[in-house]
């Protein structure tokens, strides 16, 4: 990450409430100099440790054994500014967005952990689909669950690097930011980005 000063982010609280309300993440880690990229959702505690897991096949989890860390991103809502939004002269398209960066050590979970994990990742995901009756493992027929949790790896990530960037034009007079933020919204575009454009910083 190498934002511009106004953009970066670090208040601690507001990142990890970030990726409780954006919680799908991109997992890299490097294997023999490359790169190697998963996605999955994460869950964040009340400590701000990060919870994923990945298939034990996957060449990201390979990667994370070997190296012992991992890098989260997060990327939050985002969209399309177009310059005559701002109704003021030489301006150029951008683009709007809200991510977090997580980076630091992982611990692998046992298979007790991976369980109290994928339970807590049904709980959370399952509660947004109410009043559609929540599913559990329990519906699962006896001995299934635990062959799958097999085929999975799990871990936990302590930050030590946790930032982010908060990009809403907020380098323009308010004004402007207001106007174009106004018009995002009546093209239909991000909520929650208009609605940032839109509110006094």
């Amino acid at each position: 990450m190498h934002p511009a000063p106004a953009f970066l982010e670090t208040d601690r609280d507001r990142l990890l409430r970030r990726i409780d309300a954006w919680p799908f993440a991109l997992v890299i880690s490097v294997a023999e100099t490359r790169p190697v990229v998963a996605h999955t959702p994460v869950l964040v505690d009340r400590e701000g440790v990060l919870s994923f897991h990945l298939s034990r096949g996957n060449p990201a989890a390979r990667a994370i054994e070997a190296s012992g860390r991992a890098l989260l991103v997060f990327s939050g809502p985002h969209d399309y500014i177009s310059p005559d939004w701002y109704e003021q002269n030489d301006e150029v398209p951008t683009w709007n967005y809200l991510s977090v960066e997580a980076e630091g050590p992982v611990r692998a979970l046992d298979d007790s952990g991976k369980t109290a994990l994928l339970d807590r990742l049904s709980e959370r995901f399952e509660g947004d689909l109410y009043p559609k009756p929540e599913w559990t493992r329990a519906k699962m027929s006896p001995g299934r669950f635990e062959t799958m949790l097999g085929g999975i790896v799990a871990y936990t990530l302590a930050p030590d690097r946790l930032q982010g960037i908060t990009k809403i034009s907020q380098n323009k007079p308010a004004e402007a930011r207001k106007r174009a933020g106004a018009h995002l919204k009546a093209a239909g575009g991000d909520p929650t980005i208009s609605a940032m454009m839109e509110r006094d910083t």
